[in-house]
């Protein structure tokens, strides 16, 4: 696919996926959807990556400003809501689970953790994206807002049902029901961020950390345990202990185990098969 809204590239075992219309605060489009779905399904595919990190275009000062203002007058002037869009989108983490199987639920059927590195503002679907990733990483003084009440819209994309998840019931409605802007100092107090540093730093952060799980977790030990997460979201305590068991008993039978085991002993990096 040739990509104009976004970047993709491969490096040191991480992929890293920019969202990249700076010229619009890297606003959301279909295109750019479109390509950001490519650009996961890719990675997930990519032996060689083992971890996602997600980013803005530094240039546009932002994560993602929400959904473009054109893509909103469109939606005005139709009267319906059109997410620009081709019924032949790709399609990444679906087939897991179906209740992973819709638009950024996707993000949970993937078999690679996946890093937001927050550098600039994120509103609306850009906050939607970042909640939906697995960790997130933002720079020292980022806007982020929900949004949609300034524009009569509910809740977008799930984020009634993610958010309360990630920072309580409490926080979720203050920022579901008001639409206010909160930096990213709160979103840390909220819980919603796993490390607020500084502008020049982020980026550095984020790829070490990357590494560091590239490094030292096995991939089919990253993908289970990510797929657990999400669905014992779902399940009671018993059937999250169940599942858990069935897992060990498969997944002791691989030769990442034994690698993992020897690796440890020796002192060594593990030579992960995959």
């Amino acid at each position: 696919m040739e990509l104009k809204a976004t970047r993709y590239a491969v490096e040191d075992r991480i992929a890293v996926i920019t969202l990249a219309r700076p010229r619009r605060r890297n606003a959301w489009t279909g295109r750019m959807h479109t390509e950001y779905r490519w650009c996961l399904q890719e990675a997930d595919r990519d032996p060689a990556a083992r971890v996602i990190v997600v980013t803005g275009d530094p240039e546009g000062q932002a994560f993602c400003a929400g959904a473009d203002l054109g893509a909103l007058e469109g939606h005005a002037e139709k009267g319906r809501y059109d997410p620009g869009t081709a019924e032949d989108i790709a399609t990444p983490g679906y087939g897991v689970d179906p209740r992973f199987d819709a638009s950024f639920a996707y993000h949970f059927g993937l078999t690679k953790p996946v890093i937001a590195a927050i550098n600039g503002a994120a509103a609306g679907v850009g906050l939607v994206l970042a909640a939906f990733c697995d960790l997130r990483f933002a720079a020292a003084g980022a806007r982020l807002t929900t949004a949609h009440g300034r524009f009569n819209f509910p809740a977008e994309f799930g984020l009634s049902w993610v958010l309360p998840r990630i920072v309580g019931l409490t926080h979720a409605n203050d920022l579901l029901l008001s639409s206010r802007v909160f930096t990213a100092e709160e979103a840390m107090a909220m819980g919603f961020l796993n490390k607020v540093l500084p502008p020049d730093a982020l980026m550095g952060h984020v790829m070490d950390y990357a590494r560091a799980l590239a490094a030292q977790v096995s991939p089919g030990s990253a993908r289970e345990t990510k797929h657990q997460i999400y669905r014992d979201l779902h399940r009671d305590a018993a059937g999250a202990v169940t599942e858990a068991e069935r897992l060990l008993e498969a997944m002791i039978r691989h030769p990442d185990y034994g690698e993992g085991v020897k690796a440890w002993m020796q002192k060594r990096a593990a030579d992960w098969q995959g």
